[in-house]
């Protein structure tokens, strides 16, 4: 049996893993996390605690992080300085946070499954734009999201954006430091090397959608991918993720790394 803390127990995506772990028969919910509903009976015979660190002070096996961006990375080192595996499902993560994780976990050997997006076309997505970039070099992502979203890329489009500009080819574009006006408006370069230009929109009607824009002479492939408003789309995803989590060490970004 795998025992489950699920931090951001009320959160939109927390709030639908409760019952699916319910159905799990080698999952169970050993603790929930929120400071909005804390005291609350989650579950029978269990109540939300306000802090992580009073969630680890019970025995469990995996933290699944569903927070926000200014407490995720605090809550992952927490986990896995306690000796617990996590999944992360939260974004604002970058670089050199994932670095600084990626250490600590194979120094505690230890697990952490990261991913902007758990939902399972959202990872199809990923997958697809880097087939394409392997044979069109001009490539860059909009990122939308809701106007009340706290981070800007989304996780999604932050994790495509870097693991595009590590195999794309050299975009034609006209360098941004040589662009007139305003070249902010071009958006941010994410990744390594000459990155890949991201721009987030963030407005009223929006859950998530994020797609990635290829340019050749004459010809152009977009590929979308469109979240709904439930969040049963990444349930799937982050079950899958708390299963394998547990025969890992170190860090592993993305969904896909585990699918095949």
């Amino acid at each position: 049996m795998i025992r489950v803390v699920i931090a951001g127990a009320s959160g939109w995506v927390g709030k639908a893993l409760v019952p699916a772990l319910a159905l799990e028969k080698d999952l169970v919910l050993a603790g929930a996390v929120s400071r909005n509903a804390a005291g609350q009976e989650i579950v029978p015979g269990l109540r939300i605690v306000a802090t992580l660190e009073q969630a680890l002070a019970s025995p469990s096996d995996v933290v699944v992080d569903y927070t926000k961006p200014d407490v995720v990375k605090g809550h992952v080192l927490a986990a896995l300085s306690a000796g617990r595996r996590v999944v992360v499902g939260t974004s604002g993560l970058g670089a050199e946070d994932y670095a600084e994780i990626e250490a600590l976990a194979q120094a505690k050997g230890l697990g952490v499954i990261a991913a902007g997006n758990f939902s399972i076309t959202a990872t199809l997505l990923k997958r697809f734009a880097l087939m394409a970039a392997r044979y069109v070099p001009d490539v860059e992502i909009i990122d939308y999201a809701s106007a009340k979203k706290m981070d800007a890329p989304s996780g999604t489009a932050r994790e495509l954006a870097e693991k595009l500009a590590a195999v794309r080819g050299a975009s034609t574009a006209r360098p941004i430091g040589e662009v007139s006006g305003i070249p902010a408006t071009r958006g941010a370069a994410v990744g390594t090397g000459q990155g890949v230009q991201v721009h987030s929109l963030r407005m009223p009607s929006y859950v998530h959608s994020c797609e990635a824009v290829f340019g050749l002479p004459d010809e152009r492939l977009t590929i979308r991918h469109d979240a709904g408003a439930s969040a049963a789309p990444y349930v799937a995803g982050t079950l899958l993720a708390v299963r394998k989590v547990m025969g890992i060490t170190g860090l592993v970004r993305g969904l896909d790394g585990l699918m095949e």
